[in-house]
């Protein structure tokens, strides 16, 4: 447990005691930011208000894609076993939002007792009206992945012709709702399908600031790593990391490259196993967004609506006025902006904003309240500061917190491990130090660099491993590896183990941190 006390008695009579980084955030979410959003009707504009179970619910993955990318097919492969609700075809088969989550029995809770349920962290969907709570569910079974994390499946997004089908719901705005409150966000797509549709366009849109959680995946057979980023999926200048892999239980369409596979599903699924350790900063770093987009973000909302406030008259001509303003909201921001010292893209879309000001009514709008943005100030200068000291206070007490069971356990340990038999792992099974077939070549060379007492001076040995044109930091690892005895010196055996290290880096593979057993010279395995 770890207490944190705030000396602030000025706000408070009694400290604050915060046992866990979840309460902390809580309470400081509750006391300090949430009145401010209340006073400037921050709700009705852009995110509902959090509950407690935002902050106590488990890591979420949010699946994102095309119809017929794979994304039901993928949470089959994580957890290896079919859910409820779940539909595979080459056709939109999922055409329900989908919550994969632990449960002591396999059932089926459908969207309007989910959003009753206070236990689950879904309560403000209800805001999106009955035609999306008859396509959402909740899918709970138990299962050991799912006792760590929580996968949502989405429908495919459609496009070409199908896009002209109405959902009935606002299909970009509840993904954004689910990508404020997710851990991480897998975009699936396939590298023949990259039309880009409007409302592929409304769900890059909805996902635009959330980049830092996104991981983009490509099916096998389709090892385009430009494809994304030429679609447009992420707008950014760099082109952005693909992860490629075999991401079902099906024979590799293209064998040759199941070394890539594995390498970059192996980088997916470490990823999305830090999420439990990760938790806690997660939700840290989601608080400090939503109170924060540079400055304050809610400020910037309270800015403006204190501004239209202002401009409005006391008893007549209120309805033109208004229709004045909400024309004008650019040259307002511009104001605002100036006066403040706030970034343009720190302001909420003006085509929006002028959109959901229609239906305000603007009498009921509150005078700027300066200590209201002075206690979310304070919040972000001090509190979350000593906050972060508890989120790495936590993660060093859970270094094993991790997702396991299903996909997850099946390459980690044995031969297929990815890496197994491979660069530092070559030779692991055999009974004979595998150093030893190319002892005789390295030996010819050991005898030319005057070995004293059967063992070379360090610089005689730099003489020789420089000539691999590996960097100093490289050889200076391979050295202590190799210098299995530490003393300074290599005899024949450590000599030959060096070299065969630069092999292995050479040929492209990893050092290891320490020697594994099965490359300790016989002659030192005594000592072991």
């Amino acid at each position: 447990m770890f207490s944190w006390v705030s000396k602030d008695a000025r706000r408070k009579k009694e400290p604050e005691l915060f046992q866990t980084v979840a309460e902390g955030l809580r309470q400081l979410y509750a006391q300090k930011l949430l009145p401010l959003e209340e006073h400037y009707r921050f709700h009705e504009f852009h995110s509902p208000a959090l509950e407690d179970a935002d902050f106590d619910n488990k890591p979420m993955v949010l699946l994102v894609g095309q119809y017929s990318t794979g994304k039901t097919t993928f949470i089959r492969h994580l957890i290896e076993q079919d859910f409820p609700g779940m539909r595979i075809g080459p056709e939109p088969t999922t055409d329900s939002f989908i919550a994969v989550m632990h449960g002591p029995t396999e059932g089926v809770v459908p969207g309007n007792a989910l959003v009753v349920d206070p236990r689950r962290p879904f309560r403000k969907l209800n805001a999106f009206g009955n035609a999306f709570l008859n396509r959402f569910m909740c899918a709970q079974l138990p299962n050991p992945v799912l006792d760590s994390i929580s996968i949502i499946d989405t429908p495919g997004i459609l496009s070409g012709e199908k896009q002209r089908i109405s959902r009935g719901y606002d299909f970009a705005a509840v993904l954004e709702w689910f990508a404020e409150r997710v851990d991480r966000i897998i975009l699936l797509f396939d590298a023949h399908k990259l039309d880009i549709s409007d409302e592929f366009s409304e769900v890059i849109k909805a996902l635009k600031n959330h980049e830092d959680k996104i991981r983009v995946g490509a099916e096998q057979g389709r090892p385009d790593r430009d494809a994304a980023a030429d679609a447009g999926i992420i707008n950014t200048p760099e082109v952005v990391r693909v992860y490629i892999g075999s991401f079902w239980s099906h024979p590799l369409l293209i064998p040759d490259n199941r070394k890539l596979f594995e390498a970059e599903e192996q980088d997916l699924f470490k990823d999305i196993q830090s999420l439990p350790r990760n938790a806690a900063l997660r939700k840290l770093n989601d608080l400090i967004k939503r109170a924060r987009l540079a400055k304050v973000d809610p400020g910037v909302h309270a800015y403006i609506i204190s501004s239209l406030k202002k401009e409005m008259p006391n008893v007549f001509g209120k309805e033109s006025k208004k229709k004045e303003l909400v024309n004008n909201l650019g040259e307002i921001y511009q104001k605002i902006e100036r006066e403040h010292q706030i970034s343009p893209g720190d302001f909420p879309s003006l085509r929006k904003m002028q959109e959901l000001l229609q239906t305000q009514d603007f009498s009921k709008f509150q005078a700027l309240k300066p200590k209201l943005l002075d206690t979310v100030d304070d919040m972000l200068a001090n509190d979350i500061a000593r906050l972060m000291v508890m989120v790495r206070q936590e993660e060093s007490l859970m270094p094993s917190q991790v997702v396991k069971g299903g996909a997850f356990d099946g390459t980690m340990n044995g031969p297929f491990g990815h890496g197994y038999g491979e660069g530092a792992g070559e030779g692991i099974d055999d009974v004979e130090w595998v150093v030893g077939k190319d002892k005789p070549t390295y030996d010819e060379i050991f005898y030319t660099l005057s070995p004293v007492n059967g063992k070379i001076t360090g610089a005689n040995a730099k003489k020789e491993m420089v000539k691999s044109k590996l960097p100093n930091t490289v050889l200076g690892k391979i050295w202590k590896l190799a210098d299995v005895d530490k003393d300074g010196l290599l005899d024949d055996e450590e000599f030959a183990l060096a070299n065969h290290l630069i092999k292995v880096k050479l040929e492209g593979h990893e050092l290891p941190a320490d020697l594994p057993p099965h490359l300790v010279p016989p002659s030192k395995r005594r000592h072991e």
